[in-house]
């Protein structure tokens, strides 16, 4: 199958091509443009030079941040109308599992996604070798510390703010309980969401039919109050 994924919960556009689990097309676009005046030459571009028609593509992937609510809702409006209007599957995949997905594991006990949620507050989730180990989390970064332990690997676009105090806090918690606690830090080139990494995830969605409903796909924004939408499940 053909699919196209897409994620808008940044400021960099990034979309992907696949064919089954083999990535044809990725692009990573940082415009100067309004997103919705760049998805659609974007799109065309990209099946123009992998010589595939729209009519051949088979589904749809959308990330469902949290991120840019602005961002989050022009991405998805736009992938809702190519379902809808062609009846062919979507799935959404939540921001913070596509970055978690596109960092190795490999001397740690977990993975922190940390990203800015402004207002002194982070968006987090906390990963382990079996997958997911909690919710996604709207909080505050020392809230967030009280929540992790062992060797941690932190990625994520918060590092920009927040870097050096999880340095800080993480010596401090070494030394006041004498135990082997280690922080290390994701290279800023795995901070933002992939649309490549959201490909693999999505094609396993696929492969067991597991499609959202287009309908009534809500972005997952952690600030509902603000925003009157729903937390998306």
């Amino acid at each position: 199958m053909y699919f196209l994924s897409f994620e808008t919960s940044t400021k960099i556009f990034s979309l992907a091509l696949n064919q089954d689990e083999k990535v044809l097309r990725f692009r990573n676009l940082k415009s100067a443009l309004v997103l919705e005046d760049a998805i659609l030459p974007a799109i065309d571009k990209m099946l123009a030079l992998a010589k595939i028609k729209f009519s051949q593509i088979d589904g749809f992937a959308i990330a469902l941040g949290p991120g840019s609510f602005t961002s989050l809702r022009v991405g998805l409006a736009t992938v809702k109308a190519f379902a809808m209007s062609t009846e062919k599957p979507v799935v959404g995949i939540p921001t913070m599992d596509i970055i978690a997905s596109g960092v190795a594991m490999k001397g740690c006990d977990e993975i922190c996604v940390i990203n800015d949620a402004r207002r002194g507050n982070v968006y987090a989730c906390l990963y382990g070798p079996q997958g997911r180990k909690g919710d996604y989390l709207l909080t505050t970064l020392d809230a967030l510390l009280d929540k992790v332990h062992g060797r941690t690997l932190f990625v994520g676009d918060g590092l920009g703010v927040y870097r050096k105090d999880i340095e800080t806090a993480y010596q401090k918690y070494s030394h006041q309980k004498n135990s082997p606690c280690q922080c290390s830090f994701a290279d800023e080139k795995y901070w933002h969401p992939q649309s490549r990494v959201m490909a693999s995830l999505a094609y396993q969605r696929f492969s067991f039919k597991k499609y959202d409903d287009a309908a009534s796909l809500l972005p997952l924004y952690l600030y509902p109050e603000d925003c009157q939408v729903s937390t998306a499940k």
